[in-house]
């Protein structure tokens, strides 16, 4: 199959793209920086000539909460109008857990828009709702430190390996379309406060975690089970521990 994967230089999209080239799919890349940009539409349409899965897992480069509604939701027109022209048989999204839960997170907000334009678009499709990477707990203790500590509120948390996402994705987009939501999400489960320090005692950092039910996560309120799927799952095969020596293995 031709398949365009939207975001295809990214940490998903490069993964994916040479897991779909491996088995055999002609699979391209696109981004701004291979000439097809969902954002402009430039290129669009000549990427998507004969294709037959489109697989989004672009991100907005900004995260402020104007700019990310404005990037989900042009990209995904944009995006969505070329594939009716092409034919499309099967868009294929990469949302996060939890989208529906969060409502005073804005880049939630911007995902859950983004999905109803999908559904709404009249093309078969498939929404793949992941739960946090392991790949941004670094990013995440950065984001909540305040004075050297790191605080979080103790719900429950479920990251995946980069990895794991490319393989599930593959998975979905090689698949019929569900027409419908399909969460993943990594091996092991516990309070977000316990993965994040056990990342942050593994790298070294000294810095302290300290569980606070009063804590945002990016703007948000988190319950306990705001993050992690409340019912049937796809998981990944690769557990912080076994992903934390892999990237020191790496490093």
């Amino acid at each position: 199959m031709k398949i365009v994967v939207i975001g295809g230089t990214g940490l998903i999209g490069s993964k994916l793209v040479a897991l779909l080239r491996a088995g055999g799919h002609d699979a391209v890349a696109a981004a701004p920086s291979t000439g097809i940009d969902a954002l402009t539409g430039k290129g669009l349409a000549e990427a998507l000539a004969g294709t037959d899965v489109v697989v989004d897992v672009a991100n907005s480069p900004s995260f402020e909460e104007g700019a990310v509604m404005e990037f989900f939701q042009t990209a995904g027109r944009n995006l969505l109008a070329a594939e009716a022209d092409a034919g499309v048989r099967h868009h294929v999204v990469l949302s996060i857990v939890g989208t529906d839960r969060m409502p005073d997170n804005g880049y939630f907000r911007a995902k859950v828009a983004q999905e109803v334009l999908i559904v709404e678009s009249g093309i078969p499709y498939s929404i793949v709702r992941s739960t946090q990477f392991l790949e941004f707990l670094g990013g995440i203790a950065a984001f909540s430190t305040t004075g050297g500590t790191v605080r979080l509120a103790p719900g429950l948390f479920q990251p995946i390996a980069a990895e794991d996402v490319a393989s599930l994705v593959a998975d979905v987009a090689l698949a019929p379309p569900l027409n419908g939501i399909v969460d993943i999400a990594g091996p092991e489960r516990a309070r977000f406060d316990l993965i994040v320090g056990r990342y942050l005692t593994a790298v070294g950092d000294p810095r302290a975690v300290v569980a606070d039910p009063e804590a945002r996560y990016f703007g948000g309120r988190m319950e306990g089970l705001s993050l992690v799927p409340t019912g049937e799952a796809r998981l990944g095969r690769i557990g912080l521990d076994d992903w934390l020596r892999r990237s020191q293995a790496a490093a």
